[in-house]
Formats: C-alpha cells, structure tokens, sequence
C-alpha cells in the first residue's frame, strides 16, 4: 500500500459562544460544578439559521485553502446530527466546495465518526492515487434537554476536517527525523450491546454517564495498546495523543489509564465543549495550526462514543507543505 496521511486540515466554530452561567441555572448546577466535573469553561452554539451542513462546508474551506477542490476523488462527511435523513451532508459539502469529480458519502458512527472516515479514506487513497476530504460536523444544540445536567453542560457544535493524501516525503535540514509514512493503521471497534448508552430519545440527547465513563476507560486503553503494538510500538512511545473531547476529566484519566500521560495532548475541551464527531478533527487542526505537530511525530488518533464504538487511528506526521 502507497504510504497515505493527512496532508491538510481546518476547522470552524459558530461564533456564538456560551458561558457556564448561561447554562448552569436550567440545569440545577453552579458554573463552578461545571468545571470541576468536566473542564468546561464555554462552547459554542450555532446561530439560528446554521446548520450542520454550513459549519461542515466551511470546514471543509479551510481545509481546502492550498488544495485544488477539483482533484478530490471522494468527500466523507461524519455527522449523527444530518439536517434531514437525505440528501446526505456530504453532496451539500461537493457543491459548495466545487469538487464536481468527487464522490460523496455520509458515516454515522457518532463521536468516533472522523477516525472511521480517515479509515476509510486512506483505503481509497491507497485504491485511486486521487486525494479525500473528511468533514466532521455536529449541531448538538438542537438535541439537548437544558435541565439534564448529565448532558446539557457537555456540548457544543463545531466542525472540522481533513484532506488525505499521498504522504509526502522527509523534511528538509541537515539532520531531520525519521521519514513519515502516514497512517501505520487504525483499530476500530463497536459494541451493540450497549447502543442504549448514548442516545436520541423523543428528540433529545441522553446519556448514561457512568456507564459511558466505565466503558471508556474498560475498553479504550486495550484497543489503543492493540494498534500500537500490532504496527511495533508501544504508547510510550507516542509523542501526541488526540482523544475525543467528551470531558476533560475523562480525557486526562484515559491518558492516565493508557499510559499515555508522557505525550503531548492538546485540548479544546475547555472552550469548546464536546463538539461530538468533530471533537477529534478541531483539536487536531487547531494543534497542528499552533505548530504543535512536528515532522516524524508519531501521532494517535482516538474517537469513542455512541454505539458504543471505538476508533483509533496511529500515524508519523507529515509538515504541511507551507511548513517544508
């Protein structure tokens, strides 16, 4: 397989932006409460006429701001949030970008929905030679009930996105590090046995915490320990890890949990919320437009959530072009 990796990425944010003390009355907490459990300061929200399909397309224009629409072969768009059952996300997002060659799909596999679109798209870029774009987009606003406090406090909306490729090859310097090779591989992994965990009900989002906390921090480290050492490593060995912003004390315990605690691990948790699927794709971009992603890093990927399902994916970083 040709070596493949992310060559491209960006993001978007409404730019309505929601304090704890907004939200803390309806939901019978202080904005203090809020922060001890989660780390949230503020989140997003989309303005009323924005939908889902406008946050991902303008993702989805950043990403593009160096990169020729024209030669995408394909456009994967992540969302459990559509605007309607169809037509799906992604055709809104081809138009809009002007990528007329691309052909287009929507995923739902909820807060892990990014990692299995760049699964996918490394496949099709190994497969045609011709780039991917993968937009992860969420309007959680909309679904949520403002006096569960379980939910109501965790989530905002935002998008963000990437576009695979063709990895390039070794920075320039005299002494540069080891030459990447794009994705190394993914694990993914889903378990219906409790789909009930994580779900729409009579129109609102509801989740059962504790359960949701037990199965991540049971399940994510094993899986994450399974990708690195099938492709030689160990985590350890990690200089970045991008988790899901679900909560930003559940983040800083899985990395404990995983022994990843050594690496670096950007978050957006704090400003933004849980922005659903595009969790893993704005904290992703905004780390590597803050030049916190180095040539050669080995960077890990990791999306979990509603399903209930896992996606990881491991990968040496390549500099975007402007950066070689």
């Amino acid at each position: 397989m040709r070596a493949v990796g992310i060559v491209a990425t960006g993001s978007y944010l409404p730019k309505e932006e929601v304090g704890n003390e907004e939200l803390a009355a309806a939901a019978g907490v202080t904005p203090e409460w809020i922060v001890a459990r989660t780390r949230i300061s503020s989140r997003r929200f989309a303005a009323a006429g924005e939908s889902t399909a406008d946050l991902a397309v303008r993702a989805a224009q950043r990403a593009l701001e160096r990169i020729d629409p024209a030669e995408l072969g394909y456009v994967i768009v992540s969302t459990s949030t559509a605007d309607t059952p169809q037509p799906p996300v992604s055709v809104t997002v081809q138009h809009a970008v002007g990528a007329t060659g691309a052909a287009c799909f929507d995923v739902n596999a909820v807060c892990s929905g990014f990692v299995y679109g760049l699964a996918l798209a490394r496949d099709l870029v190994a497969e045609s030679g011709r780039p991917v774009l993968v937009v992860a987009a969420d309007v959680y606003s909309r679904i949520l009930d403002f006096s569960d406090r379980r939910t109501a406090v965790l989530f905002g909306d935002g998008a963000g996105a990437a576009v695979v490729g063709p990895a390039p090859g070794p920075a320039p310097g005299p002494a540069p590090r080891p030459a990447p090779s794009g994705f190394l591989g993914f694990e993914l992994a889903s378990d219906g046995s409790r789909q009930g965990l994580i779900r729409v009900e009579d129109g609102f989002f509801r989740m059962e915490g504790r359960q949701v906390k037990e199965f991540v921090l049971e399940r994510v480290p094993p899986a994450l320990a399974a990708l690195a050492a099938r492709h030689g490593h160990s985590l350890s060995e990690v200089d970045v890890f991008i988790p899901h912003q679900a909560n930003g004390v559940l983040v800083t315990e899985l990395a404990e949990r995983a022994g990843l605690g050594g690496a670096l691990m950007p978050r957006t948790v704090d400003r933004y919320g849980n922005v659903g699927s595009a969790s893993v794709a704005v904290t992703l971009d905004e780390a590597n437009r803050a030049g916190m992603l180095r040539h050669g890093d080995l960077v890990l990927l990791a999306g979990f959530g509603g399903g209930m399902a896992i996606g990881a994916g491991l990968l040496r970083w390549a500099a975007q072009e402007e950066e070689r």
